[in-house]
């Protein structure tokens, strides 16, 4: 199949699942082209089944705002009819999605059908989508969908509840690629870390409000009362400077490193011993996911899709959000017992296996097929 992907090129989860899905297209020998504003920033190596089509937007004064929404429907337009895709796949909803059924409706003209599926992932739905400026074209974008995913069961859930869906919302997780994604042994890099032997523990995320990012340091700070410990902080965002100085309020900043955004966050889940993800509200949680594949448990808020992937007492704990004892004595009770410890390790990674690459992929090529097979022309 030739198949088009939008994305966000970001380090943000749509974006990172949306390549590394292309990826793993083309090595299955299926043509790929990537059409978003930047070069997505896990596509980072050379494919003869890969390609990239940058979407410019017009600089033009009297536009207050670069009206990408428009670029990206052109751009979509001219890679369709001259690469002649077979499908398109537009991950998260906003503007892609409704983007896509403007070009869809343009290559009509041009008399070529075009499949469009649409994937959501998350704040575009709980958030930015039913803001009501955008809920109506939202609303209209996926019921013009030729297919729809998400990836949780409770994101799908939520679709229906706050909008009025007509389409059937297929479920296909978020998934893992265990080929890059596993343990491997970083005895020099832990020992820098940790030279004393402390339990290493670690969060990953945008730093945004909705991650509940100062509490990770709250959760830290009880935790490294009891047990030596030391906190990893990888990525970035408005929430960063509060952590930071949360930390040395509560007088653990010697303790806590901030890493800033990281590609290979394989290499420090690898030396970790616990995962933290207090978050609000999480469509599915592929940072946990990310570290589960690492032999790392995770202790999560019980919020949104995480306990779909989160085992309570098998791949760690969960609680309510804001519960910052609560996550803390579940980290203490995991971290106290060595071998407690270990069993929980290898719950995380035989849970994670579940979510492999390899069991995932098929489902979407079994549901390009069906939607090519399927969908109407205009």
């Amino acid at each position: 199949m030739k198949i088009g992907i939008v994305c966000y090129p970001t380090f943000g989860g749509s974006g990172v699942v949306a390549t590394e899905l292309g990826k793993a297209l083309a090595d299955r020998g299926h043509q790929v082209h990537f059409v978003t504003y930047n070069q997505p920033v896990r596509l980072d190596f050379f494919s003869e089944n890969l390609f990239y089509h940058e979407v410019a937007v017009s600089k033009y004064p009297l536009f207050e705002y670069p009206p990408y929404e428009l670029a990206l429907a052109s751009r979509l337009v001219d890679v369709v009819r001259f690469e002649k895709l077979d499908i398109l796949h537009v991950h998260y909803a906003i503007p892609h999605a409704s983007a896509a059924f403007m070009a869809k409706q343009i290559l009509a003209t041009y008399g070529i059908h075009i499949p469009v599926i649409t994937t959501l992932h998350g704040t575009d739905i709980t958030l930015v989508g039913n803001d009501r400026t955008y809920k109506p074209v939202v609303t209209f974008s996926i019921n013009k969908s030729d297919g729809v995913t998400s990836v949780s069961e409770h994101l799908r859930n939520d679709t229906y509840r706050l909008f009025e869906i007509e389409k059937d919302i297929k479920v296909i997780t978020n998934f893992i690629d265990l080929r890059r994604f596993n343990h491997t042994p970083k005895g020099h890099f832990k020992k820098a870390i940790a030279p004393e032997g402390e339990k290493i523990l670690v969060h990953t995320s945008n730093f945004r409000k909705v991650k509940c990012t100062p509490d990770v340091v709250r959760i830290f700070a009880k935790v490294n009362a009891v047990l030596p410990s030391k906190l990893l902080m990888v990525g970035d965002g408005e929430d960063r400077p509060e952590c930071e100085q949360l930390a040395r309020d509560l007088g653990v900043s010697q303790n806590v490193r901030f890493l800033g955004k990281q590609d290979a966050v394989e290499e420090i889940m690898s030396v970790s011993d616990l995962f933290l993800m207090p978050s609000k509200s999480e469509s599915f949680g592929l940072a946990a996911l990310e570290a589960m594949a690492c032999r790392v448990p995770v202790i999560s808020s019980n919020a949104g899709g995480l306990p779909e992937l989160n085992v309570e007492g098998l791949t760690g704990y969960l609680r309510d959000v804001g519960d910052v004892d609560g996550m803390a004595q579940a980290a203490l009770t995991i971290l106290q017992d060595e071998e407690r410890l270990n069993q929980f390790k290898e719950n995380a990674l035989t849970h994670a296996r579940k979510f492999d690459l390899a069991n995932i992929l098929p489902e979407y090529e079994n549901f390009y097929l069906e939607v090519i097979k399927n969908s109407i022309p205009v």
